[in-house]
């Protein structure tokens, strides 16, 4: 029968399928078709496709419809939310009777789910780790794929969030062949190893030996070990790379203003930089621009090439980006 579907590269089908799955808009009675190097993703049929996004394309599709499965939502008198990375479920569930009852429904359901974890605390410490609650399972550790790569990670030592897939395919998306882009909390590489895949050289850097350690398998997972550099340091106190940088990612929300004077030393003469933070709704960007104008001003010329609310992150405040031009 033929339906409204995403049709996406199968290389992005994962990222795309937990995009759509966030906003509630895929059809779960029909299949996921695999056909000629694309994904097509059914839409459930009171969603508005032009609503997705314009980097989305929707096409008539003939979907097969889904044999039987059993999903969380169809074991429960409740409607579920969780996240998947990898094998692990992610839940924030204050109730634990909820909590269990959601952990048994996930793993008895058809979704390849081998461990259920439930937020035990905000992200903490200058490490950037949260406490977990296991509540199916043992390991915290998983593989996680997204837009053709494959990312190694334990939740429990290091930071990372699914959430933000589309965001990191949309930073690298910008990235040219030979740039030198410096990753300044890089984590287990969801920037670098995307971007060295590109082509460019990329360094990444944190204060989580863990993650680095991980970021180093990551690359050398990707194929990308050689245009990949990991620096377990402080950003502030990286040395020879002065001058150098094309392009500069900064997701430390609440905090990466504490860094711009780095940011400022490493850029070369013409750079790039994303720069995240978290602000009221109201005015979620004039802090972000006054902070990159003081930092960089007079040596560069500042022009914000991009604003970017990325997500909700609180009541009344939003996960922003400004992609800022610095031109000495």
């Amino acid at each position: 029968m033929a339906v409204s579907c995403v049709r996406v590269p199968r290389e992005e089908g994962e990222a795309t399928r937990q995009r759509l799955a966030e906003r509630d808009a895929i059809a779960e009675g029909y299949e996921i078709a695999v056909e000629d190097g694309h994904l097509y993703i059914p839409l459930s049929p009171d969603v508005d496709a032009a609503a997705l996004g314009d980097d989305l394309a929707v096409v008539e599709y003939d979907a097969a419809v889904r044999e039987t499965q059993t999903l969380p939502a169809d074991l429960l008198d409740f409607e579920p939310s969780y996240e998947r990375l990898g094998d692990i479920a992610i839940v924030d569930e204050d109730d634990d009777g909820r909590a269990r009852a959601l952990a048994d429904a996930l793993v008895e359901s058809d979704l390849p789910v081998e461990t259920v974890l439930n937020r035990a605390s905000p992200v903490e410490g200058e490490l950037r780790v949260r406490r977990w609650d296991v509540l199916a399972g043992d390991d915290t550790e998983t593989v996680h794929r997204e837009y053709g790569c494959a990312f190694e990670v334990d939740v429990a030592a290091v930071y990372f969030s699914p959430r933000l897939a589309t965001e990191r395919h949309r930073v690298v998306e910008q990235v040219d062949a030979g740039e030198l882009l410096v990753d300044m909390f890089a984590g287990v590489g969801p920037f670098a190893v995307p971007a060295a895949k590109r082509g460019a050289e990329a360094v990444g850097v944190d204060l989580n030996g863990t993650a680095v350690d991980y970021l180093r398998r990551n690359a050398e997972r990707n194929g990308v070990a050689d245009r990949v550099t990991a620096v377990h340091a402080d950003v502030r106190e990286l040395e020879g790379y002065d001058d150098r940088a094309d392009r500069l990612v900064m997701n430390l929300p609440h905090s990466a203003d504490a860094f711009l004077g780095a940011a400022v030393e490493l850029a070369d003469d013409d750079c790039v930089v994303h720069y995240y933070d978290i602000q009221p709704d109201d005015d979620p960007f004039a802090a972000g621009e006054r902070a990159i104008r003081s930092a960089a001003t007079p040596e560069y010329e500042v022009t914000v090439e991009n604003r970017r609310r990325v997500r909700s992150y609180a009541p009344h405040e939003s996960n922003v980006c400004l992609d800022v031009r610095l031109r000495r």
